[in-house]
């Protein structure tokens, strides 16, 4: 599987279909941070058994699903979302999605209702990786890059699909990826 673009910010990662590490098994990335110096994103479809109140009592309504965004850094909060109308904070990503932002404005707009679940994504922690390290997977080819597709993919609350979803994205060099078998030996 070649890849045929490199990652950016907003870059969606896509795991090869029988990825090793169980921290990525199936999973899609998306990028908030890709540079010289390294590169940082959350993993999109692996939530957790926890809502953000869960882990943040004084968030009494935040009745939202928390996603492991990786294996580092478990014990911080992270957020992206599409409400910087409301929020007035966060990185812009591209196309409308944003990074993080003032905490203490979201909890009052998550206890007045004002955000809803399918425009906002938590996560606990993050993946991340060193200088070259991601180019270095990619080259071997554990990751499918895409840098075109609809950011309403970002806050698909499916994530038993969500993965297909994003190999057919790719194209249809890479859409029969998609019905492999989760256990190469139930081929």
């Amino acid at each position: 599987m070649k890849n045929e673009s490199e990652p950016t910010v907003r870059s969606l990662l896509v795991s090869e279909p029988f990825m090793l590490d169980s921290n990525f098994v199936r999973s899609v990335v998306l990028l908030g941070e890709h540079g010289p110096d390294g590169t940082i994103g959350w993993v999109l479809n692996q939530p957790s058994n926890l809502i953000l109140s869960d882990v943040m009592p004084d968030v009494p309504k935040g009745n939202f699903r928390l996603f492991i965004g990786g294996p580092v850094g478990q014990d911080s909060i992270q957020f992206v979302h599409k409400c910087y109308d409301r929020l007035d904070s966060g990185i812009g990503l591209g196309d409308g999605v944003y990074w993080g932002g003032d905490f203490e404005v979201l909890k009052v707009l998550i206890d007045s209702g004002a955000i809803r679940p399918d425009e906002i994504k938590f996560f606990l922690g993050y993946s991340g990786w060193t200088e070259g390290q991601l180019k270095q997977e990619i080259a071997e080819n554990t990751w499918m890059v895409s840098n075109q597709f609809h950011s309403d993919l970002i806050f698909v609350d499916d994530e038993e699909n969500l993965w297909k979803e994003a190999v057919v994205n790719l194209g249809p060099k890479y859409a029969h990826i998609a019905q492999f078998p989760k256990n190469p030996s139930w081929n």
